[in-house]
């Protein structure tokens, strides 16, 4: 038993023996656990903003994501052409810009929906660039072998953040009340230590991008800008493959990977919970989703649980919907999350394995399209299905997402990859 534990930390792990991407890893955990606690105070933030609005909570989700669905494209076109260490430390300093404002006007009281939301623009014109870098440089640190198990392992540290982020939100908010709000547990001050941490954690990721041995990457002669997002499209589009996986991850990203919206919605306002319920069961989901990259960075295959993960977590969703309160909620929303990022996790491998490195940015950044920039809409269509001014009401409401949900998967079953191709020239 020894041995075969031995075995799987060996195999599940594989990819932080090489040391750039070690640094890189841990440095990535630390900075995620304060960008999870300000997500988690912003979304209890904008409710307690709105008075219990799920439309607000969807507007801001809007404005955060909107410049994934405007920029992924150009971005990834910026991406191939562009250092990427000049691309991430870019985007760092303006996370750490936003962070700080945030901090700073949620501490001294003058916070606004309006101006939550004009931050959560910011941001996301940042992560529209962010995000597709940092998926694209995974393979600047390992060789393709590792691949798989480092996609995982990048899902394992943002997953665990979210565990850690989430659930040290009501601690942090609750130490916020003495600390920032004098005592008054219904000073929005108190919502300002998470923020104000967050901002503390971005100092170390940024030093570690600055001091990376980035490989040098031979750029060759470039058209257009717009000539090079065609090339892009024009791949995926002839790659069934990747086309599918697309497909598939944009079509639940619009119906039931919306959970942004149904956690703290169903937390706050169908099961009345504070802050501690609040992240707690938001580390539920984180926990679950740990669990499931976990399952997936063991598996030399990223295929196998491209269909399970699916199901599971439509099935996990529609449960929920049907859940009484906050206690049979911790383990539904754990398997939620074990099955979207087993799905995820799946889908990112496949696609970073199948891709040539040339047009890794662009592809990256389309997916990051079809992930986070269906988020506007995917937002807006939670949103009002739970609603409990709308005609379905927040249990039926879900269900009914997750029906959709389920519609894509079956469309697609039979069109998603069952082998890996990859690309040509590779080893």
């Amino acid at each position: 038993m020894i041995a075969r534990s031995r075995a799987w930390g060996s195999r599940t792990f594989s990819a932080l023996r090489h040391p750039h991407y070690h640094r890189y890893w841990f440095s990535q955990l630390l900075s995620l656990v304060g960008s999870w606690m300000q997500a988690t105070a912003q979304q209890y933030l904008v409710l307690e903003l709105s008075g219990g609005s799920s439309a607000a909570l969807g507007w801001v989700t809007v404005a955060q994501f909107m410049p994934s669905l405007l920029l992924s494209l150009f971005a990834g076109a910026v991406i191939d052409r562009v250092p990427r260490r000049r691309v991430l430390l870019a985007t760092q300093l303006t996370l750490l810009g936003t962070a700080t404002a945030l901090a700073v006007t949620t501490h001294l009281g003058v916070v606004t929906l309006p101006l939550v939301m004009l931050i959560a623009f910011v941001s996301g014109t940042a992560n529209a660039f962010d995000m597709p870098a940092r998926q694209s440089m995974v393979v600047d640190f390992v060789p393709k072998s590792d691949v798989p198990n480092a996609v995982a392992l990048n899902s394992l540290s943002f997953n665990v953040s979210r565990t850690l982020g989430q659930a040290l939100f009501g601690v942090v908010a609750a130490l916020g009340v003495s600390l920032l709000a004098g005592g008054n547990a219904e000073n929005i001050s108190r919502l300002a230590l998470p923020f104000y941490l967050n901002v503390a954690s971005f100092f170390v990721v940024l030093y570690v991008i600055a001091t990376l041995p980035f490989p040098e990457r031979d750029f060759g002669p470039r058209g257009s800008m717009l000539g090079d997002v065609k090339e892009g499209l024009r791949y995926v589009r002839a790659t069934p493959a990747v086309r599918n996986v697309m497909l598939l991850v944009g079509a639940l990203s619009l119906t039931i990977v919306n959970f942004n919206v149904i956690i703290p919605y169903y937390a706050r306002v169908v099961f009345g919970a504070r802050e501690a319920t609040f992240g707690a069961l938001s580390a539920a989901f984180g926990i679950g989703a740990m669990a499931g990259a976990l399952w997936q960075a063991s598996k030399p295959n990223p295929l196998r649980n491209l269909r399970v993960g699916a199901l599971i977590l439509i099935v996990s969703a529609a449960l929920l919907a049907l859940t009484p309160g906050p206690t049979l909620a911790f383990p539904v929303l754990a398997a939620c999350g074990f099955g979207m990022l087993s799905l995820l996790v799946s889908a990112n491998s496949t696609v970073q394995l199948t891709i040539p490195d040339q047009l890794r940015g662009r592809v990256m950044s389309l997916y990051s399209f079809v992930l986070v920039g269906m988020g506007p809409p995917g937002a807006l269509i939670a949103s009002t299905l739970i609603s409990r001014d709308w005609l379905l009401g927040p249990r039926i409401g879900l269900i009914t997402l997750a029906a959709l949900g389920l519609i894509a998967v079956l469309l697609l079953w039979t069109r998603l990859p069952r082998t890996l191709t990859r690309p040509a020239g590779d080893d």
